[in-house]
């Protein structure tokens, strides 16, 4: 998510039992070699062209034993930017296959450019200030309807607001011109240290936060008696203390008694406990509803860094550090970042990124943005946390003076109240912004859940939660929209899936879990087409 002025967002068949289903590990499976199997059978239906090769990402196993296996692509050795494929079978035989390549053709190896003319191009866009040597490879770029030879150009630094960019650059390998980029740090908005001796016994705190009250978090206790803030229940996920700076992993936070905070800004410990128990809630979330067992569904945890930067009002998750991040706020008008769907949306960027990894740019990025908005909703559902109600409202607590709780980063029900998003789909959404275009699928998901009902507080009437007139559209509740969106999200989406293919991707995994033509089915299209994707 992304915060300025304006608000942004925060930068700041028959029905199968797969509730069941449970992943594999990547990487050489049984499953994985029947799939490899099956794609040579199958070469025309997944566009495989000679020299294309697949490395196997993951593996999902219905409890009818459907297997789905995700596989990047490479030709020539080099990736395929878009050519990522799920296999789909079942008893050896080949059910489909989700892709968005359209075509076997490959470009041809010449290009007119070496790395160094693509880095000067790519630094043209980027301006001064990156950090470190920019590298360059060679990638077939096949997000458009032809596959193109270009140079993906990595440069990196820290914007002026402070937040660490790493972007990647498309370069024409003919032309040099930019095909398309995108920011590998997506926003919302280290090294383990203190306490002494070995921490490893798990241990329950109690801590005092600022948006959550009072609440327990799994801490881990030391031989010399001292505690850390770190979850050994979770993956041993820890949070630390970045006293204000942007480099490294900051400091583990460590406390004698094991009490942390005090429900005030003014104790460094507060912010950390809200950020820890919102990663916390995330990680059961998803391992109670979904069966996912962490970020990575390995059942390891992740860093969590607090005080960021200096009056730093944003939120963020890298791949790179495989971490999330907090900012305190701008001191006047945001608090520190750390309520519950903040926690949950950041931590949902990595599970995209070990699922279908939408790539974060055009339509793509746009959903990779509304599923992190969704399931920190879902998270904020899940925990049902008194002193932070649950809502269809992004980041509200985080705003100072919003007695009356209708202030929000975004506003699922109605995307257009925060000024930028539209309600509805058309042909330009690709070209805003992915936390502008982001809205559309959030309010899709709103009236899959819920139907176009005004929640309180809004002056607002059914038929301004639509956009076809049909104020009779979803409604089919939020267990049934939560786990339809994530089959949809590990199963049949891929990197470069766009709004129509997101349609069909929840469609057929409505049809999964309770069977095509079923009431959750013909709910899902009708909020599809109540947002205009049709």
């Amino acid at each position: 998510m992304h915060l300025n002025a304006r608000l942004l967002g925060v930068a700041i068949v028959a029905a199968l039992a797969v509730p069941a289903a449970h992943a594999a590990t990547p990487g050489t499976t049984p499953a994985a070699s029947r799939a490899l199997g099956l794609i040579d059978g199958h070469a025309a239906t997944v566009r495989r062209a000679d020299a294309d090769a697949f490395v196997s990402r993951g593996v999902i196993v219905d409890a009818d034993g459907t297997e789905h296996v995700r596989f990047a692509r490479t030709w020539q050795g080099m990736p395929v930017i878009g050519g990522d494929v799920v296999v789909h079978a079942r008893n050896g035989q080949f059910r489909g296959a989700s892709l968005t390549l359209g075509t076997s053709m490959r470009p041809a190896l010449r290009g007119g450019i070496d790395s160094g003319r693509a880095i000067v191009e790519a630094g043209v866009a980027f301006g001064t200030g990156f950090d470190g040597v920019p590298t360059a490879r060679k990638v077939v770029y096949a997000r458009g309807a032809t596959p193109v030879l270009a140079w993906e150009v990595l440069m990196q630094g820290t914007k002026a607001d402070q937040t660490p960019t790493e972007m990647h650059y498309f370069i024409d390998a003919l032309s040099g011109r930019i095909l398309d980029q995108y920011d590998g740090v997506k926003t919302a908005k280290g090294k383990p240290g203190g306490g002494g001796g070995t921490c490893g016994t798990t241990a329950s705190g109690t801590g005092q936060s600022l948006f959550s009250g009072d609440v327990a978090i799994g801490t881990a206790g030391c031989s010399d008696g001292s505690f850390q803030m770190r979850d050994t229940l979770r993956g041993g996920g820890y949070t630390t203390d970045m006293a204000n700076r942007t480099n490294g992993s900051g400091t583990v936070f460590a406390d004698a008694d094991n009490n942390w905070g005090d429900n005030t800004t003014g104790n460094r410990a507060t912010v950390a406990v809200d950020a820890h128990y919102g990663v916390s809630e995330t990680w059961d979330y998803y391992q109670a509803v979904h069966g996912r067992s962490g970020i990575a569904d390995d059942g390891k945890g992740a860093l969590s860094r607090v005080h960021y930067g200096r009056n730093y009002a944003n939120a963020f998750w890298s791949d790179s550090c495989f971490c999330m991040t907090f900012g305190d706020g701008d001191g006047r008008s945001v608090y520190p970042l750390v309520a519950i769907d903040v926690a949950g949306h950041e931590m949902t960027h990595g599970v995209t990124s070990r699922s279908a990894d939408l790539i974060y740019s055009g339509e793509s990025g746009g959903l990779n943005e509304a599923i992190s908005d969704i399931f920190g909703t879902m998270v904020e559902y899940y925990s049902n946390n008194a002193s932070d109600r649950p809502d269809y409202l992004i980041g509200e607590e985080i705003f100072m003076n919003n007695a009356a709780g209708t202030k929000a980063i975004r506003y699922m029900f109605k995307p257009s109240l925060d000024g930028s998003s539209p309600d509805c789909y058309s042909s330009s959404l690709g070209n805003l912004d992915v936390h502008y275009s982001s809205g559309v699928a959030n309010h899709a998901y709103y009236l899959m859940a819920e139907g176009a009902a005004v929640p309180s507080g809004f002056n607002l009437s059914a038929s301004q939660l639509v956009c076809n007139g049909n104020t009779s559209a979803g409604g089919i509740g939020r267990d049934a929209a939560g786990k339809i969106w994530y089959r949809a999200l590990t199963v049949y989406m891929t990197s470069n899936t766009n709004y129509a293919g997101a349609r069909a991707a929840t469609l057929q995994a409505a049809a999964d879990l309770y069977g095509s033509g079923s009431q959750q089915y013909n709910g899902v299209a009708s909020a599809w087409s109540a947002v205009s994707v049709n």
